[in-house]
């Protein structure tokens, strides 16, 4: 578990994620409207060392960011409902990139096998401070689970 106290807290979680990320991890985002995942995958952008503008990709499903260390595949899936399936997002989970997914429990079994999911939690006491815990599934999601955690450590 790890605890943002403000913004600047989430974007450097973020670049630390994007830091660490190798080809192939698949992070899943998960919290309420607001809890601070599009300001995340800035951050990870920004590790990635993508500088083109992130935007959310709530109405467009994936935007794509090739030009960093590692291409970033940000997908946003609050509104997929049925037929996930099909939508081919395996090339994506299995391809060279960094996939960050918002809401992806709703892909229910077009998830990965292997990733590792975030859950961020507003902290009651206060709007700024958000609660990140993890839950890894698979090898990768482990390993990225680790890396994230000790630097982490390191860094705070």
């Amino acid at each position: 578990m790890i605890y943002l106290n403000n913004l600047t807290d989430t974007q450097n979680l973020g670049k630390l994620i994007g830091r660490v990320a190798t080809a192939g991890d698949n992070l899943v985002l998960t919290g309420d409207l607001g809890a601070g995942k599009t300001s995340l995958t800035k951050g990870i952008a920004s590790g990635l060392e993508i500088t083109q503008l992130i935007k959310s990709p709530t109405y467009t499903l994936i935007r794509e960011y090739p030009a960093g260390r590692l291409p970033l595949y940000h997908m946003d899936v609050y509104r997929v409902e049925k037929g996930a399936g099909d939508l081919g997002l395996d090339e994506y989970f299995e391809g060279d990139g960094f996939c960050v997914i918002e809401w992806g429990r709703q892909l229910g079994d077009a998830l990965p096998l292997d990733y590792l999911e975030l859950f961020l939690k507003k902290v009651p006491q206060d709007e700024n401070k958000r609660q990140v815990d993890f839950l890894s599934h698979g090898s990768k999601g482990k390993q990225l689970q680790k890396k994230i955690e000790l630097g982490w450590n390191k860094d705070v």
